[in-house]
């Protein structure tokens, strides 16, 4: 799978981990930034380069880190078509992709290590969405919603 990665200077350094992960579990990274250790960096820049990475079709999932995750799940649902989330526990990550068709998964770097982010991206990555019954009617509300409707 193709996944779009960016992260601020509070996700660096799980940032950079994750892209080992990846690269390691047979997956493509698109690395959005940031490149370089940057104290004043912000991270909506790199929450939207993942969500439009998504959006766009460049990348199947994304991922974004910050410092902890909240800054980033707001700033890529503002983003159409991308459904991010908080998610810092296996459950939430993969269900979110099952029922809600997440597909931006947003951590914090000061919140979770590295063997749990790996745990998380692994559960996010794995996960389909089932896209039938009540998951698909609770999605067209949501999409209705995103479309002004």
């Amino acid at each position: 799978m193709r996944v779009a990665i960016g992260a601020d200077h509070a996700g660096f350094d799980l940032k950079q981990q994750l892209l080992e992960v990846l690269s390691s579990d047979g997956h493509e990274s698109l690395d959005v930034g940031a490149h370089a250790l940057d104290p004043g960096d912000d991270y909506p820049d790199f929450a939207l380069a993942v969500a439009e990475r998504v959006r766009g079709g460049d990348a199947q999932r994304g991922i974004v880190v910050c410092g902890s995750g909240v800054g980033s799940c707001v700033a890529a649902n503002k983003v159409a078509g991308v459904r991010a989330s908080v998610c810092h526990d296996t459950y939430s990550a993969s269900q979110g992709v099952e029922h809600d068709s997440l597909n931006v998964l947003c951590l914090g770097g000061r919140i979770v290590g590295i063997a749990l982010a790996t745990e998380l991206v692994r559960a996010f990555l794995g996960a389909t969405y089932r896209g039938t019954g009540r998951f698909a009617r609770r999605l067209n509300k949501v999409l209705a919603v995103e479309r002004g409707g």
